[in-house]
């Protein structure tokens, strides 16, 4: 890994001590498919932020104890 330039780290307000190599490279937060326990809260959930019952289907996740909603 090489080393971030001072004058960049300066323009960013950043130490000069420290590498701040993720701050360069941020790796994010993966979204995840949402799952539920139950085949009604799923249903519920989908019909709630508007998908039609046409549009989505229901997927066993999570080694078959919960379901997850896949849009069509």
């Amino acid at each position: 890994m090489t080393k971030t330039h001072t004058r960049i780290k300066r323009r960013f307000g950043l130490s000069t001590s420290l590498s701040h190599y993720h701050f360069f490279h941020p790796s994010g937060v993966k979204a995840r498919p949402k799952t539920f326990k139950t085949e009604e809260s799923a249903n519920a959930w989908a019909l709630k932020n508007g998908l039609k019952e046409s549009k989505f289907c229901l997927k066993r996740a999570k080694r078959g104890k919960k379901f997850q909603v896949v849009k069509l």
